[in-house]
């Protein structure tokens, strides 16, 4: 703020007065103060969560069948023993009166998946219209 050092004649001077303004302005920013807080400040989020745990895998529905491709060249049928002389029959004996043609193979970690790929071109050969992989964490949960 200037001072005002002389007057004119008549006595008037013409330097506006700001002391109101800055009140009003004072009262404005306390108005502001006191109203920003209960102004919402971003978009309700969600915060993923971990998926429930999974109930254990018990032995399968009877009508899924499961083909395991173990180590060594082992063959099991619904955790039954098999070989690869014989499993085609007994796919086909399965399947022989099932309108559903569906099964799932299995292969552990350290099997080749060329005897995968053999189990299901034996499988889809019996006549299985739908194979299905299913990975060894699936069934080692158990």
């Amino acid at each position: 703020m200037g001072m005002a050092v002389g007057a004119r004649k008549d006595g008037q001077v013409s330097d506006p007065n700001i002391v109101p303004l800055i009140d009003v302005l004072l009262v404005l920013i306390i108005i502001f103060l006191v109203i920003t807080p209960k102004v919402p400040t971003g978009l309700p989020t969600l915060v993923p969560q971990p998926p429930p745990p999974q109930p254990k895998l018990e032995l399968p529905d009877p009508h899924i069948v499961v083909v395991q491709v173990m180590p060594g060249g082992k063959l099991m049928i619904n955790r039954e023993p098999s070989d690869w002389n014989s499993i085609g029959a007994r796919l086909s004996d399965i399947f022989k009166e099932r309108a559903d043609k569906v099964a799932f193979v299995e292969g552990a970690d350290d099997v080749p998946f060329d005897q995968v790929a053999r189990a299901i071109d034996i499988m889809r050969g019996v006549g299985i219209e739908h194979v299905g992989l299913i990975t060894p964490a699936t069934m080692s949960e158990e």
